[in-house]
């Protein structure tokens, strides 16, 4: 109690709620509110100094160095082409490019196993044989993969392994 009269603070007596009615607690330092809503109100004010000071500048028309304050430019006269439009009337659609597009908006559907096409989503597993499998066919052995992995391990280690000859004697 003499520290407190020392001071001159004051311990509180109990629990102070939020301002906004939030739920939350409060705190003095935050002006009686909690956290978040001192925060939210903080940035609400400095959102309406910043719109205060950037409709002023607008209306002064003056610029200034602060990089926070926007830049006021002048207008800038655009030459734009004008733009033909073609109609292809309908005789002219051929069915192949209708084949086309549906054929694009089939494989925009959802993702499906190339076994069992069971839905796999973002969890499925890409096979080196270019399809996609649900995680019980993720292996080759159970979706009869066509893909040659004895022919690619061989490239690859002719490829990181390359034949080194020396020459022969030197010839005298």
């Amino acid at each position: 109690m003499e520290a407190s009269k020392e001071t001159g603070c004051q311990a509180p007596e109990g629990p102070i709620l939020c301002v906004n009615n939030c739920g939350f607690f409060g705190s003095a330092t935050t002006m009686n509110m909690c956290s978040k809503c001192h925060k939210e109100t903080i940035l609400k004010q400095e959102q309406a100094q910043f719109a205060a000071s950037s409709i002023e500048n607008i209306v002064n028309g003056s610029s200034s160095s602060n990089p926070k304050e926007p830049v006021v430019s002048k207008a800038v006269d655009v030459q734009v082409a004008p733009v033909e439009l073609k109609v292809v009337p309908a005789e002219e659609v051929s069915e192949s490019s209708i084949a086309q597009s549906l054929e694009t908006k089939a494989k925009a559907g959802p993702s499906r196993c190339a076994s069992c096409h069971k839905r796999v989503g973002l969890t499925g597993f890409h096979c080196r044989c270019g399809n996609l499998f649900c995680g019980t066919h993720r292996y080759s052995d159970k979706h009869d993969c066509q893909f040659d992995y004895q022919a690619a391990a061989r490239n690859a280690i002719a490829k990181a392994n390359p034949v080194v000859k020396a020459e022969k004697l030197g010839k005298i």
